[in-house]
């Protein structure tokens, strides 16, 4: 596996550097192909991060602006692929607290919610379909997601690296400017924090918890955090999730335990919204030609 993992590294550090090349030297398509490598990635971090699409979007686009408009002072002394993401992690470290950071203020804060929002069978209320399945999956990812934000920055940040974007402890140490020690030490603490949390609370984790997400969706639409008309995490996606989310329910229900495996099982990738097509037409405005030096 690590082999495998090593060639495709190898691979895409290949690729980004031919487009490097072609995109410097005045070709905008290989900017945006260039580009588009890398914003699934930005994405995640930024979703996981903020937890609001729409600011994951805006951080994305953001990101790859900076990106595009530094290009040309890329030195190649590390990966391609290590000076994106060190881009991606000082800005979203250094961006403006969202809404929901500020509302969900530590696993306490978080307990109470759960405590006191109504239990309630929302297959009786909505039927068992396919859409009210999907409606569960989306309560359980908002649930998920809210969990993470009872880690502070620093320490979501290290267990999106470590546990969700699975980077290496050496590439992750790197990208926080951090020891490897230091990095393993806070990746191993927002693993145990977030871990017994779940343990403690989460009947996906550990069945002999009473917390289910079909219990409490309807609370979570209640409160606007599901929007039936307008779901945040499976929206893109509504064929396949339709199609597969009872599939995914029935398997997550017979995690047990607290392991790495668990964790990202509970936690997907989303994939980005095309922002690198987005830009299509500013990178072949005249302005940034200028900028990037592209003739």
């Amino acid at each position: 596996m690590k082999v495998a993992s090593e060639q495709v590294a190898a691979n895409q550090q290949s690729m980004d550097e031919q487009l490097i090349d072609l995109a410097t030297n005045g070709d905008s398509l290989a900017l945006q192909r260039l580009l588009g490598c890398h914003q699934d990635w930005i994405f995640n971090l930024a979703f996981y991060m903020l937890h609001l699409r729409e600011d994951a979007e805006d951080a994305t686009q953001e990101i790859l602006v900076k990106v595009a408009t530094n290009l040309g002072s890329f030195r190649r002394e590390s990966s391609f692929r290590t000076w994106v993401r060190k881009i991606a992690v000082r800005h979203v470290l250094d961006m403006r607290r969202s809404r929901p950071e500020n509302v969900v203020t530590g696993f306490d804060c978080y307990s109470d919610y759960l405590d006191k929002a109504p239990d309630a069978d929302v297959y009786a209320e909505r039927g068992n379909t396919p859409e009210t399945a999907l409606l569960v999956e989306e309560a359980r990812i908002s649930c998920t997601m809210g969990m993470l934000l009872c880690l502070d920055r620093q320490q979501r940040i290290v267990f999106l690296l470590g546990e969700i974007l699975e980077t290496s402890d050496t590439l992750g140490a790197e990208l926080l400017e951090l020891s490897k020690d230091n990095y393993r030490q806070r990746l191993c603490r927002a693993r145990e924090q977030l871990g017994n949390f779940m343990s403690g609370r989460c009947g996906l984790v550990n069945k002999a918890n009473p917390c289910r997400c079909a219990k409490k969706t309807s609370a979570f639409v209640r409160d606007a955090i599901v929007d039936a008309k307008c779901l945040r995490f499976g929206g893109p996606h509504l064929d396949i999730a339709s199609l597969d989310a009872i599939e995914r329910q029935q398997s997550l229900e017979r995690l047990l335990g607290q392991t790495r495996q668990q964790m990202r099982e509970l936690y997907p990738l989303f994939e980005a919204p095309d922002v690198a097509q987005r830009l299509a037409t500013l990178l072949d405005s005249r302005e940034l030609r200028t900028v990037l030096n592209l003739s």
